[in-house]
């Protein structure tokens, strides 16, 4: 049946797994970049390390001090690793994520990377408090907008309405946006995409469903890939 979560939780991914997810070559890590849904991510945090000053993130979850989101997430991690454990079959196991364990202490390093930038960084307008369907940013503000582990893969949670009008929000704040994964939270194929897909080509989008270089859901390498037909 595969893992079953109540709630949104906080669980932040790499820079490496970004890249690797949304296909991202180097030089699209020049464009103005909106990481929407990132939580307890290090991308953004990696970035500006890298030098790059170009990407935003926001989540409902930055409305909360460095120390309470870090308690959240130690309430989520032993809820992951042993519902990740329980389900192995679901997941495939390479590289550095070899195992639950291996897991835990890969998400951990992002997302205590993720926690020392918010720290610091918070004021300076880089982590925004916000969230889907609507969002505080102008239209066509952003190059690029990604949503990570958020829509699709909570399908039981946010129902096809909220779908279609949160990837309609993120496609007026950005040229493009690429969403992963496709799959819901238990490894089964969203319910929501055949007709989010649908619905925005009425719309006039460009849609297409691009196989990306990373797998850890089994069956999960794949993105949503949506632009606005003048692109």
């Amino acid at each position: 049946m595969g893992l079953k979560l109540d709630n949104v939780v906080p669980w932040g991914r790499s820079h490496a797994e970004y890249q690797r997810m949304f296909d991202i070559t180097i030089p699209e890590l020049e464009l103005k970049i909106l990481d929407c849904g990132g939580g307890p991510a290090s991308f953004n945090a990696s970035m500006t390390r890298r030098g790059y000053n170009n990407v935003i993130s926001c989540d409902p979850v930055y409305q909360f001090s460095a120390e309470e989101i870090a308690r959240r997430i130690q309430a989520t991690y032993s809820v992951i690793v042993e519902g990740v454990n329980a389900n192995r079959d679901k997941y495939v196991w390479q590289g550095e994520i070899a195992s639950p364990t291996q897991l835990g202490k890969v998400r951990m390093a992002a997302m205590q990377q993720f926690l020392a930038d918010f720290t610091e960084e918070k004021k300076l307008g880089r982590y925004v408090t916000a969230e889907l369907p609507v969002l505080p940013f102008d239209r066509g503000q952003f190059d690029l907008a990604l949503c990570s582990h958020l829509l699709f893969l909570y399908s039981d949670q946010l129902d096809a309405a909220f779908h279609f009008h949160a990837i309609l929000e993120l496609c007026r704040v950005a040229r493009e946006v690429r969403i992963f994964p496709l799959l819901d939270i238990s490894g089964e194929h969203s319910p929501h995409l055949s007709g989010a897909i649908r619905e925005l080509r009425q719309q006039g989008y460009r849609v297409e469903i691009r196989q990306v270089d990373y797998e850890f859901q089994r069956g999960g390498n794949q993105m949503l890939r949506i632009l606005k037909m003048d692109n």
